[in-house]
């Protein structure tokens, strides 16, 4: 292992140096067509990008009445739907193969109710808060309860598509982010934990994260690039999940014996699942069927299988054999890495991003989670802490013309890799402080952890009177 981490950082100590060098003498490329789409604006994932679109189109843009577009508005409606497909079944049944089958169900459950619950809060008041005011941390109250939206009104950051059908696509996000959570602390938490958890992550970690980055805040005009969810739905998720790691204890028998998934065959149609789903994930974020919508499917197709070839690759390399569990690992940490780029880098900078994600994710699973000494169960932080702060990084990196991706002229890679740092840092900074302080409101509340007892039992039976096989 030590000569495979040694060869990994001189490998991409290497390739940094060359990219900045390239970056410093190379002339600037012109960029690609799909950098201004005229036929639609992009989707609140790319709002800072959109910002620069708008100022370059003004004059069109003010002459041009806002107006619905059946095939946005269609593809749109087939985003949303597979971003729930990612979450229920594929995320649940990810989880619910890699956890022991006396908890199968407790996951499940755990999954498909947060998702439930979140998609009524953001029509509640989520959407609202991150999409309605001006503020720098969070919006306003103006659609709470989604006041004044009928079937008629457009949404103002798509004009294209009806803001219902923008609502839904965005619950979808706020849903999986909280989610995703539950493999860390899974096996051994109460189940009125992890919804009062939710509740208050969501409206003190997601909804500021989301506001600040695709809703006109902080992060925002500061120029960071988040195409679909980097910061805002990977880094922060992946934060909450190492908190919640050291927070709620290690699993009885965590580190003297063998914690093993027991069906890596749902594992494997799950990751499955969130492979197909993601295509409405990133290419839903350009917010309209164009040639932005097909830069980002393509670059999920490239930078997943990427990664999957590098996760199994590093495995060969240390064990003699690469694993369907490495398999499956790697290509959600190729997915996670190229969240933040998909609109903005070329085809050949999402291979490169995802084979530099499966490898630094391998670690982020193995020697890291060692060092960090924390029971993250399904490895949250070592696949999409780790991940998204790679490919929130390397955004900047690969967005460069001269690198094949959409900047152009005016695009200084060392500028847009400070933004993304600062990005990156009040990420884990908000989501770490914001997670500790609700995991200790809720254990003060309902406590966090079920009995010795019932953890040994297991949840599907202790906590739902269920289990997920008959024997």
């Amino acid at each position: 292992m030590k000569k495979l981490i040694a060869t990994l950082f001189l490998g991409m100590g290497l390739a940094f140096g060359g990219l900045n060098a390239i970056a410093q003498t190379a002339a600037p490329a012109e960029a690609p067509a799909v950098t201004a789409p005229a036929e639609a604006a992009p989707a609140a994932p790319v709002v800072v990008e959109s910002t620069t679109i708008v100022a370059e189109v003004a004059p069109a843009a003010e002459a041009a009445e806002p107006a619905l577009d059946t095939g946005d508005t269609a593809w749109m409606l087939t985003s949303t739907m597979l971003v729930i497909l990612m979450i229920i079944p594929g995320l649940a049944l990810f989880y619910g193969g890699l956890a022991r089958s006396k908890n199968m169900l407790s996951v499940l459950m755990q999954v498909f109710v947060i998702f439930s619950l979140i998609t009524i809060l953001w029509c509640a008041y989520g959407y609202s808060l991150t999409f309605a005011g001006e503020g720098k941390f969070v919006g306003g109250f103006d659609k709470v309860f989604l006041m004044g939206i009928t079937p008629d009104t457009l949404s103002g950051l798509l004009p294209t598509i009806p803001e219902f059908v923008f609502v839904a696509f965005q619950s979808t996000f706020a849903a999986i982010t909280c989610a995703l959570i539950v493999g860390s602390f899974a096996e051994r938490i109460k189940f009125s934990a992890v919804l009062l958890f939710c509740v208050l992550w969501f409206t003190f970690s997601y909804i500021p994260m989301a506001h600040m980055v695709w809703g006109g805040g902080l992060l925002g005009a500061d120029g960071a690039l988040d195409f679909a969810g980097g910061t805002v739905v990977h880094i922060n998720a992946g934060i909450a999940g190492l908190v919640g790691a050291y927070v709620v204890g290690k699993r009885i028998g965590y580190g003297k014996e063998a914690l093993t998934p027991h069906s890596l065959t749902l594992t494997m149609v799950g990751a499955s699942l969130l492979w197909v789903g993601w295509f409405g994930f990133n290419a839903g974020s350009a917010g309209a069927a164009n040639g932005l919508a097909g830069l980002a499917f393509i670059n999920t197709i490239l930078a997943t299988g990427a990664a999957t070839l590098s996760w199994i690759a590093g495995e060969a390399l240390h064990k003699g054999k690469g694993s369907m569990l490495g398999a499956a690992s790697g290509a959600v940490a190729g997915l996670v890495a190229v969240t933040p780029a998909a609109g903005f880098i070329g085809p050949m900078g999402s291979i490169a991003l995802g084979l530099i994600a499966g490898l630094v994710c391998l670690w982020g699973v193995g020697g890291l989670k060692k060092l960090l000494g924390a029971d993250d169960a399904f490895d949250v932080f070592g696949v999409h802490g780790v991940g998204g702060i790679v490919g929130a990084i390397l955004t900047a990196v690969f967005a460069a013309a001269s690198l094949g991706g959409v900047k152009g002229d005016d695009y200084v890679m060392g500028a847009q890799i400070w933004v993304q740092v600062k990005s990156v840092l009040l990420t884990i900074v908000w989501s770490g402080v914001v997670s500790f302080v609700a995991y200790k409101i809720v254990d003060m509340m309902v406590g966090l952890r079920v009995s010795e007892e019932a953890e040994r039992e297991g949840l599907d039976i202790t906590s739902h009177g269920e289990t997920a096989y008959n024997r």
